[in-house]
């Protein structure tokens, strides 16, 4: 007899699942009782917000849901953080999930690991949430998550699956297929009037997010085609190499960046939210698109939201960009302003560069110095400030080589973990990028245990430390409103001898040559490797 749990396993490979990320209990053995003879590898994390950060980097890096195997209870509640970084930043992640048997659900009895209702507790994390009621359901379930993943806004699914209902007998369900479903494309009316409209403006430019990666190369043509500058948001950044003459970089927060968004005439917003984290970080509401805006997304809802668009079109990024720059084959571009496109770029990137403090360039040159010694590195950042540093002043050449925690959801500890999904998803797709961890002690202190889950999963990830001892940004934000710093000035341990102990190499560096040569050292290793920079030393090598 095979079983529902073994079914699932089944289902989840045919669905191109190579990676299950959990912690085994007695609520959740049964997930595994087919995972064994599958080809579906496990990686066990030490905290399950761990393997929600894992399937999170996972996910970004592989292209493909991460998916989590979690326990009923304390491990549900434990990966909705995870699922809330997920859901801000648009991560499809499956997260299956124990439950009580179908007569306890609700019950209230004091059963292993009950909650109320663990359905509605994770909801407001997830696209949905769905209790199965029976085996037969779940061969259409898994298909509507997958769905979700493929054609919709992507974002964490949970399906939870009761006790009972795991060990069903499911035989009728193993020749159960995968379901593929295709994203919408254009509507041909739609981008007829926003080639007409873009055609016709002396000053367009391009706002593109995270939902318009694989846009790349039809929004690289298309800009050029426009003569428009483009702006995008953290999670986009490489969509454009980073020396292009079109690209102003993520800096739309910056009053100087602002002026040229707000001199565009016709503003193109693509696969961005168009929020406050990306755009408006001094939470001012400063912000402003007086142009004509052209909003494509594939949610309708985001097409509407935070700057109502003069024309919304719902449809996939790339294939939309791709209608444009056909439609715009047939079109005559009206003359543009000549102080636009190259020229207003060129002169943005001077001014910006001019107005760089001294604690701006000192990380700047540290994010520099990874790069040099790792050039395709991808850098898995959390809420730090070489990582608030490079949001602003670091572009790349390819997506997906910079992400991190420190916008939308905004957690703490994200990085060490997601570092590790990061690498797994880089290996699985057939590539060879070495992995940086960038994260401060307060945040490291998160999720320290999951040294010991990349030394278990033989992942060469290199965690760079940068140590401030304590909540330095949050210590700056009191100060400067006049309340007496409380709770920022914490314990900092031996990092050094924390790793070391969990199996890690570990040293600390003061100086550009140090940080190159032990980055060089970690690049030949392995298994993770730990490099401590004390900011004060940094900065005092420098001058």
């Amino acid at each position: 007899m095979a079983t529902c749990g073994e079914v699932l396993v089944r289902l989840l490979e045919g669905y191109g699942v190579e990676r299950v990320f959990g912690i085994p209990g007695v609520h959740t053995v049964e997930l595994y009782r087919g995972l064994a003879g599958s080809s579906i590898t496990h990686i066990t994390p030490r905290h399950e917000q761990g393997a929600g950060f894992m399937a999170d980097g996972y996910a970004r890096t592989r292209g493909k849901p991460g998916v989590c195997f979690i326990i009923t209870g304390p491990g549900m509640t434990n990966i909705t953080t995870a699922m809330g970084q997920a859901y801000g930043d648009s991560i499809p992640m499956l997260v299956i999930s124990s439950v009580q048997s179908r007569s306890q659900l609700g019950g209230g009895r004091g059963k292993l690991h009950e909650l109320p209702s663990q359905s509605a507790l994770v909801a407001g994390v997830a696209a949905f949430s769905h209790t199965l009621m029976s085996a037969a359901e779940l061969p259409s379930m898994l298909a509507r998550a997958f769905a979700v993943f493929q054609a919709a806004r992507p974002r964490p699914v949970h399906i939870e699956i009761p006790l009972d209902v795991l060990v069903e007998n499911a035989d009728a369900l193993v020749n159960s297929q995968s379901v593929s479903v295709t994203r919408a494309g254009p509507a041909p009316a739609a981008i007829r009037q926003m080639a007409t409209l873009l055609a016709t403006a002396q000053r367009p430019l391009i706002l593109a997010g995270g939902g318009a990666i694989d846009a790349a190369p039809a929004l690289t043509r298309l800009a050029e085609r426009l003569d428009a500058p483009v702006a995008l948001t953290i999670n986009a950044k490489g969509m454009l190499p980073g020396d292009h003459p079109l690209l102003i970089g993520s800096t739309q927060s910056l009053d100087a960046t602002r002026e040229v968004i707000e001199n565009a005439d016709v503003v193109l917003a693509i696969g961005t939210e168009l929020a406050e984290t990306d755009y408006d970080i001094t939470f001012q509401g400063h912000f402003k698109i007086p142009g004509a805006l052209l909003r494509i997304d594939i949610d309708p809802d985001q097409t509407v939201r935070n700057f109502p668009p003069t024309l919304g079109l719902v449809s996939d990024a790339q294939y939309a960009a791709e209608a444009l720059m056909d439609a715009l084959a047939n079109e005559v571009l009206a003359p543009r302003s000549g102080d636009w496109g190259h020229a207003r770029v060129a002169a943005l990137r001077k001014r910006l560069g001019a107005g760089w403090d001294d604690a701006t360039r000192a990380q700047t040159l540290f994010l520099r110095t990874v790069l040099e010694a790792l050039p395709e590195a991808v850098i898995v950042g959390d809420s730090t400030q070489p990582v608030y540093t490079g949001n602003l002043t670091l572009d790349l050449d390819k997506p997906r080589r910079w992400f991190n925690s420190s916008t939308g959801y905004g957690t703490l500890g994200y990085a060490l973990p997601a570092a590790v999904g990061a690498w797994l998803g880089i290996q699985d797709a057939g590539a060879s990028n070495p992995v940086v961890c960038l994260i401060g002690d307060g945040g490291l202190q998160f999720t320290l245990s999951e040294l010991a889950s990349a030394v278990e999963a033989r992942t060469p990830i290199v965690v760079l430390l940068w140590n401030n001892q304590g909540y330095e940004e949050i210590k700056k934000y009191m100060v400067n409103r006049a309340i007496e710093p409380i709770g920022v000035d914490i314990y900092t341990p031996d990092f050094i001898g924390v790793a070391m102990a969990l199996g890690c190499a570990a040293e600390a560096v003061g100086s550009v040559e140090q940080l190159t040569a032990a980055l060089n050292s970690a690049g030949q290793r392995d298994g993770p490797t730990l490099i401590e920079v004390d900011q004060k030393r940094w900065m005092s090598s420098l001058g």
